[in-house]
């Protein structure tokens, strides 16, 4: 059974795109084809994990009757057992706007849904819950996680979130802190990832080269927020089965 993600950024500069990209990177490692849909449609972040054309994108395919989601999703081109597809969003303002409206959304939701049955695992990039297309994300998502940096911008942003799912009937079922790097500030935080050495979009996915402390802290995130096996193994003092007993 397709299992699907929301992860949601507490805050602009989350990080949310990237951990999705890595995420997935790691579940596609293991042999699970995974695909990433962008609800972030005002940034467009996950675009930049993709090389050539994108056209028809994600936007189209809410708007326009006559695309099909097999037109629209990008297969990555990375070398791993289980296959990594991403459906981004890359388009005008025009359509942009067109994309946010209600109807728009209740098409995304129905778009998850049609993705989730060619893949193992769907993650979608979920902006704060501002947008029509964010609820729907997080109504369309098994799981939502709430992706905040590590600061007290992002326990801010946390409580903001909380109270924004709160007011649409729903909850965050965890919560990853990124950018964690010393003593934890956002301490109600269920899994913790560090932040990684490669920061060029067209230098990621990082996991694809797994380190002894970003990669494995991704697989153990995923583990613990998304509640599937990473049978994966890590070079010695980045161990999957050390981040799980901390």
């Amino acid at each position: 059974m397709t299992q699907t993600f929301a992860f949601v950024g507490t805050t602009g500069g989350a990080g949310t795109t990237r951990l999705a990209v890595e995420t997935a990177t790691t579940l596609a490692r293991t042999g699970r084809d995974v695909a990433v849909v962008d609800a972030a449609f005002a940034t467009q972040g996950l675009s930049d994990y993709v090389e050539g054309r994108l056209d028809p994108d994600v936007t189209a395919l809410v708007t326009d009757e006559g695309t099909e989601l097999s037109e629209a999703l990008v297969t990555a081109g990375i070398d791993t057992p289980g296959q990594l597809s991403v459906l981004p969003a890359r388009a005008p303002f025009e359509r942009l706007a067109r994309a946010k409206t209600a109807g728009a959304a209740e098409r995304f939701e129905r778009e998850v849904a049609a993705t989730a049955l060619s893949h193992d695992v769907v993650i979608v990039d979920t902006p704060p819950v501002a947008a029509n297309q964010a609820v729907a994300a997080v109504n369309a998502a098994d799981r939502v996680v709430a992706v905040t940096p590590d600061s007290a911008r992002g326990g801010d942003g946390l409580a903001r979130l909380q109270g924004r799912l709160a007011d649409i009937g729903t909850a965050a079922d965890g919560v990853l802190a990124n950018f964690a790097d010393g003593d934890p500030v956002v301490t109600d935080a269920d899994a913790r990832v560090p932040t990684s050495a490669v920061s060029d979009p067209g230098a990621c996915p990082a996991c694809l080269d797994p380190d002894t402390e970003f990669a494995p802290a991704v697989a153990a995130a995923a583990e613990t927020l998304l509640g599937v096996d990473v049978d994966l193994e890590f070079e010695s003092g980045g161990r999957l089965d050390g981040l799980l007993g901390e």
